[in-house]
Formats: structure tokens, C-alpha cells, sequence
């Protein structure tokens, strides 16, 4: 009976976890699109190293692809590689390159669509138009994954990592470069960014829009087109990443663009023409954040209102804030400011006076930006020595009431 029980309990486990299939060059199957025609359910496809154009691939039944010795996938600059529709995939260790270009379709190297529990890792993707595309899809992984490519124009050039209407993804320690936006969300809720590095993509390293619930954290942004983009969201957490090097006329490290309900904590603004650029924008909480090395630390616009600036560091930026009117609807408490020349009279690490952050000449360089090329000129000096005494220009409400005389240990 107990040996009975143990050959049912090992066929048991058989029969669930699928059987290999090996394809490769001296194989008996040495097509992998044949190799996905003959699997079942919960079995395994080896791919062995080599170069593999078989056109466009769809992938529908719940298997494991896993490739050895990293085999490439060519899609000869004219297919789509490998399309997914199904649940419970599994893509691993495969290089895909060449993926084709369509002005009407979004072709795509790998391309989810109305997926559930697929995961994507240690993949390389070099040299596509959409690297991974994902749509109307649950519980998703991409991890670990190497996409770069050869950026042309924002309209000859696809997205990195593109989601759209998906929740409950997770977009894990991949590194992207050469694309439009190195990863976009669009219409994608309680999902996760962690750990990704983006550069050197033409427009932004991540872009939001009408994405709710969402959290990225740990993650750097370096020398893109304009950093990061936020738009039309809510409830979305912006956390321990680094934004570096976002330079250009319309550059920032993040644009926020009618965002609400949000935290912005723990971030590092290094050497962006403009840290955060804010419009539309309410009740975020931004905290504990370093801006070193600026342009603007700061734009906040007038449409903006109900946002908290607390314990952050302004050190070494050419403008603190920035702001296109006089009305004043947010709070700075807290802050360091490097540019303070106030006075603590009874030792408690806190300012006895106010730090007004906006200058006269931010004041006049957003109405005529041509005139920054006065920029430490001493006219601009005297002017704005004379603005503090009798402040005329600035706005009169945005002021830092308790600003620290220390830099804050972040």
C-alpha cells in the first residue's frame, strides 16, 4: 500500500509539472514555434544558444521558456517576436532583438496581451521599436530585464517598458536607455517601480498618466529628455529614487501635472534644470528630500494649492523657488535653506525670521527668460538685497516660518 501511495504521489507530481522539451540545433525539435505547437499545459521549453527567425511567435498555453546559454530571437527588423495572451507564462534568459516597425501597430519584442501572472526575467531586448508592451493585464512581473535602443525621434521610437490598463504589476531592477519614455504607465493601478535604472531615453525615464495607487521607489533617473512625468493621477507614492543630470530647456527631475493626494519623501534632485516643476497640483506632502546643484529646486505655479514642503535640504541651486504669481496657497516649514542668512538667537536649531526662497530675479526670469543671462551680475545682486528689505515683486505669503540652521541628516 505504501509503495502504491509513492509511485501515485510521483506520477502526481509528474503529470503537474509538465515535462521539458529541448529545442536547438541538435535537437529532434529544432523550431520553437513547433516546440510551443507540441506542448501541453505546465511544461517546459529549453531553448539552447543560437539564432532563431521564426517570425512572429504566439505564446498562449501556461508554459515555461527558458533559454540557455542566451539564444536570440531575430525578428529581422520586419516581426513582432513574441506575443503573449494566457496565464501562469514564464519568459527567462532570452535575447530579443531587430523587433519590427509598424506606424499603424505597436510592435513590440514582447507584447502581453490580457495576460494574467506572466513573468518576464533576465531577458535582453536590444534594438526595438516597443520593448515590452503590455496591455489589459493582471499580476505581471518584469524583472531584471537589459532593454536598450537606438533612439531616433519620439514618433519613430517606442517606449521601453509600456502598460496600459493593467494592475497589480511589478517592474523590477530593469535597465532601460535609448527609447521614448523609458517606462510608461497609462491607466495602471496598484502597481510598483523598484529598483529600475532609466537614462538616456528621449523624452522621459518614466512617465504617469491617469494612474492612481501607484508607488515607485529606489529607482534612478539619469540624463533623460525631462526626467520624470506625473500627470493626471492620484494617490501616488514617489520615494528613494534618484533623479540626476535632466537638463535641457523644458528638463525637470519631475513635472507634476494635476496630481493630487501624493508623497514625494526621501528623494535625491541632483543637477536637473528644474528639481520639481508643479502644476495643477494638491495635497502632496513633499519631505525629506535633497535638492543639490539646481537650476530651479523648485516651480511651484499658482494653480497649485494644500501642498506641504517640510525637511527638505536646498543646497548649491541657482534658484530656490519659482513661481508665476503672487497668490500662495502651499506651506514650507521646516527647511534647510543654504542661501539663509538669518540669525537663532536662542539656540533651538530653528531661524528667529522667515526665509522668503523666491528672489526678485526668479520673479522676473519667469516673465522674460531671456534676461537670465544677467545671472550673477551685480545689478541682479543689488536688486535683490533691495527686494528683501522692501519686498515689492515677490510673493509676500511663500515663506519658510521655521526654516533649520543646520542641513537635516537625510
Amino acid at each position: 500500500m505504501k509503495v502504491f501511495f509513492t509511485i501515485l504521489c510521483s506520477a502526481w507530481v509528474l503529470f503537474s509539472s509538465g515535462t521539458s522539451i529541448i529545442v536547438g540545433p541538435g535537437s529532434p525539435v529544432r523550431s520553437l514555434k513547433k516546440a510551443i505547437e507540441l506542448a501541453k499545459e505546465k511544461d517546459t521549453i529549453r531553448l539552447q544558444a543560437g539564432l532563431y527567425k521564426e517570425g512572429t511567435l504566439i505564446l498562449t498555453k501556461s508554459l515555461t521558456l527558458i533559454g540557455d546559454n542566451n539564444p536570440v530571437l531575430d525578428g529581422e527588423k520586419k516581426y513582432e517576436i513574441l506575443l503573449i495572451s494566457g496565464k501562469n507564462i514564464t519568459v527567462q534568459g532570452i535575447v530579443f532583438r531587430n523587433s519590427g516597425y509598424s506606424a499603424m501597430n505597436d510592435y513590440a519584442a514582447i507584447k502581453l496581451v490580457d495576460c494574467s501572472r506572466v513573468t518576464l526575467d533576465r531577458n535582453t531586448i536590444l534594438d526595438a521599436y516597443f520593448a515590452i508592451h503590455v496591455s489589459n493585464s493582471v499580476h505581471c512581473i518584469i524583472r531584471n530585464n537589459r532593454i536598450s535602443g537606438v533612439p531616433t525621434s519620439e514618433q519613430l521610437t517606442g517606449n521601453g517598458i509600456h502598460l496600459w490598463k493593467s494592475d497589480h504589476a511589478l517592474i523590477e531592477n530593469n535597465q532601460v536607455q535609448g527609447h521614448r519614455d523609458g517606462i510608461y504607465f497609462e491607466f495602471v493601478t496598484a502597481s510598483t517601480i523598484s529598483n529600475n535604472r532609466s537614462e538616456k531615453n528621449i523624452r522621459y525615464g518614466l512617465h504617469f498618466m491617469f494612474s492612481n495607487d501607484d508607488t515607485y521607489r529606489n529607482n534612478i533617473f539619469r540624463d533623460n529628455g525631462a526626467g520624470v512625468a506625473v500627470m493626471y493621477s492620484k494617490k501616488v507614492r514617489m520615494e528613494k529614487n534618484h533623479f540626476e543630470e535632466n537638463w535641457g530647456a523644458s528638463a525637470y527631475g519631475i513635472l507634476l501635472k494635476d496630481i493630487t493626494d501624493s508623497y514625494i519623501g526621501q528623494n535625491s534632485f541632483l543637477k536637473n534644470t528644474v528639481g520639481i516643476h508643479m502644476e495643477g497640483s494638491s495635497r502632496i506632502e513633499i519631505c525629506q528630500n535633497q535638492f543639490r546643484n539646481n537650476g530651479w529646486a523648485l516651480k511651484v505655479q499658482a494653480s497649485c494649492d494644500d501642498n506641504v514642503f517640510h525637511h527638505n535640504n536646498f543646497t548649491g541651486n541657482s534658484f530656490d523657488v519659482g513661481t508665476n504669481g503672487t497668490l500662495v496657497l502651499n506651506k514650507f516649514e521646516n527647511n534647510y535653506w543654504d542661501n539663509y542668512e538669518g540669525y537663532d538667537m536662542n539656540k533651538d536649531g530653528i531661524g528667529d525670521i522667515p526665509y522668503h526662497p523666491v528672489s526678485m530675479y526668479s520673479m522676473i526670469v519667469e516673465q522674460n527668460p531671456t534676461t537670465l543671462m544677467l545671472f550673477r551680475s551685480f545689478m541682479v545682486s543689488l536688486l535683490d538685497k533691495a527686494e528683501k528689505a522692501i519686498p515689492s515683486l515677490t510673493p509676500e505669503n511663500l515663506f519658510d516660518n521655521k526654516p533649520m540652521m543646520k542641513k537635516l541628516p537625510l
